[in-house]
């Protein structure tokens, strides 16, 4: 590993996992699956820090930036304590009006911008007119 890396791994948390994490993971971290994206879920069995997490801690190492809308939603379901069985020892098949995932385009120029915002392409529709302002004699 270049020494870049290392000095990435040390000092953030965004980029894959950090140097701390990657020792927490390896000490007590059980691995349970992976996603098609390619992150990596593992979990924690034995005590707790805080006991409402639930009954077991569980975390994700992201492949790549980290970014929660990468995590699919039978991950997230696990992850959160919503489900007790990881999508990777199920026999999940998606339904056909589910659609593949898409990262968040929030600050990129993919981003949802509706008609009518300043942020939209083309020129911004005209008043209508119906807009009446309010005065204080009335």
């Amino acid at each position: 590993m270049a020494l870049k890396d290392t000095l990435l791994r040390i000092f953030t948390w965004w980029n894959g996992q950090t140097v701390s994490l990657a020792m927490y993971t390896a000490r007590s971290g059980t691995f349970v699956g992976s996603d098609d994206l390619g992150n990596k879920y593992y979990k924690a069995l034995g005590p707790l820090i805080d006991r409402s997490v639930g009954p077991e801690r569980r975390w994700v190492v992201y492949n790549g930036y980290a970014d929660a809308s990468k995590v699919p939603p039978g991950w997230r379901a696990w992850l959160c304590h919503n489900g007790d069985v990881p999508p990777s020892e199920e026999d999940y098949q998606p339904r056909a009006w589910q659609k593949p995932h898409v990262e968040n385009q929030t600050g990129s120029p993919d981003a949802y911008r509706p008609k009518g915002s300043q942020l939209s392409w083309g020129a911004r529709p005209a008043a209508t007119g119906d807009y009446v302002p309010w005065t204080p004699s009335e």
